[in-house]
This record gives C-alpha cells, sequence and structure tokens, in this order.
C-alpha cells in the first residue's frame, strides 16, 4: 500500500514537472517570437536599402504639387510575386531612412509635407527585400508668396522656355458654363465683396473662348482645338514684358511670335501664370492676337488652361487655394 502510494507520488511529480516544462518552452517560444518580430521591424525601420539587385516597384498616383492640408494618396506595384508585406518610408534628403509606422499595405494615405521623399520596399516572407521603388518627392505649393500675388523686383524675371508650358491643356470655360464651378464663386463670395453670381459674371467674361484645348510641343508648336475647327502654327519666343497694374501689384507676360503656320494662328501668344522665371506652369492665362501691343493692355478677357489629365475636381481644389 505504501509502496502504491510513494508510485502515484512520483507519477504526479512528474506530472507537474512536465508541465511546467511545457508551459516554459511555450513561454519562451513566444518570447523568442516577439523579439523576432521586433527585431524585423527595427531592421526594417533602420534599413540603408542599397540593394542593387532588388526588383523594381512603381509609385503611383502622385500629384504635381499639393497644397497644406493636403492627403497624399500613393499606391505601390511590383511584378514580383511574393507573399510577403510592403513597408514605407520617409526620408528629407533621400538618403537617410525612416519606416512610416503601421503602413504594411500596397497604399498609403498620408499628410503632405513639402519637401519631404517617400518610398516602398517589398519584403518578402523570409524578411529579405523583394523589390524597391525609387523615391518619390512631395511639393507643397500653396501660392501665398508675394510673387505669385505679383510683389517682385525687376532681377528677379529671367527668360522662360516653351517647355514651361508644353504639354496637352483644357480650357476651364466649359466647367464654368455647366455649373461645375459654382462652388469657387460661392467661397469667393464669402471672403470678397462682390456676389457668387457676380463673382461668376466676372469670370465668364474672362474665360470665354472658342479654344477649348491647346497642345503645345518643346519645339514651339501650338495646335488650337474649338469644337469644329483645329489649326496651329510655329512660334518663337520674343521676350517678356512687366506690366504694372491699378493695384499696386505686377504680372510678366512672356510672349511667343507666329513664324509659320496656319493663317487663323494668333501672330502672337502671352503666357502669364503667376511665375516670373523658369518652371513648369501648372495653369496659365492666355493671351493671343495679331496687336502686340493691344494684348499688352488686355485685362479683362484671359482663357484659362489646366492641364489635360487633371479632373474637375483637381481643377477645383487649385482654385480655392487663391
Amino acid at each position: 500500500m505504501e509502496m502504491k502510494l510513494f508510485k502515484g507520488l512520483i507519477v504526479i511529480c512528474l506530472t507537474g514537472l512536465l508541465a511546467a516544462c511545457q508551459n516554459e518552452g511555450t513561454e519562451q517560444t513566444e518570447a523568442e517570437e516577439e523579439i523576432h518580430e521586433t527585431h524585423n521591424h527595427e531592421n526594417h525601420a533602420s534599413e540603408s536599402h542599397d540593394h542593387g539587385e532588388a526588383s523594381s516597384a512603381v509609385i503611383e498616383g502622385l500629384s504635381e504639387h499639393y497644397h497644406s492640408g493636403d492627403i497624399v494618396e500613393l499606391t505601390v506595384s511590383s511584378e514580383v510575386e511574393s507573399d510577403g508585406h510592403w513597408h514605407w518610408y520617409t526620408s528629407e534628403d533621400s538618403e537617410e531612412w525612416t519606416a512610416i509606422d503601421k503602413e504594411y499595405e500596397d497604399t498609403l494615405s498620408a499628410e503632405a509635407k513639402d519637401g519631404q521623399y517617400i518610398k516602398a520596399v517589398l519584403y518578402d516572407s523570409g524578411h529579405n527585400i523583394a523589390a524597391e521603388s525609387k523615391p518619390v518627392e512631395i511639393m507643397v505649393d500653396d501660392h501665398t508668396g508675394d510673387i505669385y500675388n505679383g510683389y517682385f523686383d525687376d532681377e528677379q524675371v529671367a527668360d522662360r522656355n516653351i517647355s514651361d508650358w508644353s504639354g496637352e491643356w483644357q480650357s476651364v470655360y466649359p466647367y464654368l458654363e455647366s455649373g461645375e464651378l459654382d462652388e469657387v464663386f460661392e467661397h469667393k463670395a464669402e471672403n470678397g465683396e462682390m456676389t457668387a453670381e457676380e463673382y461668376k459674371e466676372y469670370y465668364r467674361e474672362g474665360y470665354i473662348t472658342d479654344v477649348n484645348d491647346i497642345k503645345i510641343t518643346d519645339d514651339g508648336k501650338f495646335t488650337f482645338i474649338e469644337e469644329n475647327a483645329e489649326y496651329s502654327g510655329q512660334y518663337d519666343y520674343d521676350g517678356y514684358e512687366v506690366l504694372e497694374y491699378e493695384a499696386g501689384n505686377r504680372g510678366v507676360r512672356f510672349i511667343f511670335e507666329k513664324k509659320t503656320g496656319d493663317e487663323k494662328a494668333p501672330q502672337y501668344i502671352q503666357f502669364s501664370d503667376h511665375i516670373i522665371a523658369p518652371e513648369k506652369s501648372g495653369h496659365y492665362h492666355l493671351y493671343w492676337g495679331d496687336d502686340k501691343e493691344a494684348l499688352l493692355n488686355e485685362v479683362e478677357h484671359w482663357p484659362t488652361y489646366y492641364p489635360s489629365d487633371l479632373t474637375i475636381e483637381d481643377i477645383k481644389k487649385d482654385m480655392l487655394q487663391h
């Protein structure tokens, strides 16, 4: 009887000891996994990303510029097949990179910060780099500087190349007529001296045009597209003129003269886009005709064009910043 009791106690002790060992092993495994994951995240966060052979990835959705408070919406894609995950990184100089916390998908939503670089890296299940994108730069432009508002010194003005305006452009006049710009005029009325309808009439006179689209090439060819007509001309740069306005501010017209082309194409074209030195234009007001001096005195009719690939929502967002 005593021997059986003694054996029973031994079995109970061994069972408890084995259970304790199993629990300890489980806790150790979980702790090791947690350390492993933390180690991998820290490695990602401090990664130098000089990976040479990694396959490329492409970031899409970048806007030409943003305004303060805008949200940057980016998507990354790669032809690499992987069961891993993405990490997004940010940098101020495109050399030292910091992981953006809790961003592990192929999309990123973040507040725009001027001069910020962003890139994405795909890690496979073994935490090796499978693909990496080139950095993209975020640019914030609120159009509130003195130059944009027409306050600048003569020495700040410089000649510009036609490439500043090359591309395909759409008139905003059809959007005014359709009522899709009414929100812009209502916003102006809240802070201005006219009613929304009065602003609409003012801009109708400024925007009105039959030229719905314009194509401009880097070698100076302009193509004007109306509803039932298309004509073009070859233009050379003819310098710029600084204009003084009654309000006390100033503007710059960059002038191009026709050398060859269709008879209907105007002899002179003048750009005004609130930019006074070489820089790619985001939108512009255009003056055209056969009398150069008369155009310089025109301040009431200024057809306005935005890139053709912008939506009405993109255009309204830009206008609401002014």
